[in-house]
């Protein structure tokens, strides 16, 4: 009885995704030309930007590195906890103390996504849609030709972005 009436009230939770967050990589920000003054400003609004869109209930596939912290684990696990949602996380090239799968196929509303960090890692015998990182800006937000999608944060105005949005864009 009790799990129904916690089930009617749950809100429903949603999924998003987003990579390269590079946190605590001052020179990301010169790298990709971001709109921050310093780390501390950009570890600031990234957080705060995924928090404002992302529940502690919503799922986010995280496609890698998510920070350059030198060898500091602990502060991976306090940026870890200081995101909300139920994360799961693909293994970037800076990526060391996360468990981590090394590619993930997510299947939504009928669509199989094959989830990697690097779009090179992508089987040539793949032929659905791929969503990936580690390009930055230098990658389209959505390449349709190459039926892949770029959620560096660069082309994402620094937010995490829903699937259902994805879906949206790519029937189009």
């Amino acid at each position: 009885m009790w799990n129904f009436l916690r089930n009617l009230f749950r809100k429903e939770s949603k999924i998003f995704l987003s990579s390269d967050l590079h946190l605590d990589h001052k020179n990301i920000i010169k790298y990709c030309n971001r709109p921050f003054r310093n780390v501390h400003e950009m570890n600031y609004w990234l957080i705060n930007n995924w928090n404002k869109i992302v529940s502690k209930e919503d799922k986010v596939y995280f496609l890698g590195d998510l920070a350059l912290t030198k060898g500091n684990k602990q502060r991976v696990i306090n940026f870890i906890h200081s995101l909300n949602g139920r994360k799961v996380f693909i293994r970037g090239n800076h990526d060391r103390f996360l468990k981590s799968y090394r590619q993930f196929i997510l299947k939504y509303e009928g669509k199989s996504f094959y989830l990697v960090h690097n779009p090179a890692n992508i089987p040539s015998d793949w032929y659905g849609w791929s969503i990936c990182g580690h390009t930055h800006q230098h990658s389209p937000f959505i390449d349709k030709n190459r039926k892949r999608i770029n959620v560096s944060p660069e082309v994402t105005d620094y937010k995490p972005v829903n699937i259902k949005d994805i879906i949206r864009l790519i029937e189009d």
